[in-house]
């Protein structure tokens, strides 16, 4: 009974902890609490089609070791087949996001990830990814995040090129 009542006003006085908690902490320890309205929104690495953006809320995707970032795409998104250097973590945030197989875009062979799912890509697996709708993903990974495009024409950093 004494465990009961003492956890029950430990669990009270969750609420009036929570609102004492800064939207961004970050402890010596390495910890990271990131509010969705405190993250900082860029452009999306030159490697994407233009349109989208990216927030790196952990890491640096450009180096070795962990990261995670989000991106939002707009409406209409596509990027062409592709494979990444390292497995790719993906979860959809808001909106629905498809992925698909292959070295070939084919829109109608794409699954649709609807908020709250997750897809794994492993390194070197050609897939190629959608949206007809805005929508914001969660990247994860071990870096350095990059992408190499099955045909190379469609890169954008070759198309910016030209």
């Amino acid at each position: 009974m004494k465990l009961l009542f003492t956890t029950l006003i430990v669990l009270s006085t969750l609420p009036s902890l929570a609102d004492k908690v800064p939207a961004v902490a970050t402890a010596d320890a390495g910890h990271v609490i990131i509010s969705k309205k405190d993250m900082k929104w860029g452009a999306a690495p030159a490697s994407l089609p233009a349109g989208a953006q990216a927030a790196v809320i952990d890491g640096d995707p450009t180096k070795a070791g962990e990261f995670t970032m989000r991106l939002k795409l707009p409406a209409n998104y596509k990027i062409q087949p592709h494979t990444h250097p390292a497995d790719e973590h993906v979860t959809v945030i808001e909106g629905s996001f498809s992925m698909g197989l292959g070295e070939k875009f084919d829109a109608k062979s794409g699954h649709v990830l609807k908020a709250g799912d997750y897809a794994r890509m492993t390194a070197g697996t050609k897939h190629f990814a959608m949206t007809t709708s805005p929508a914001v993903i969660q990247l994860h990974g071990n870096g350095p995040w990059g992408i190499t495009y099955v045909n190379p024409a469609d890169d954008p950093r070759e198309m910016m090129k030209k």
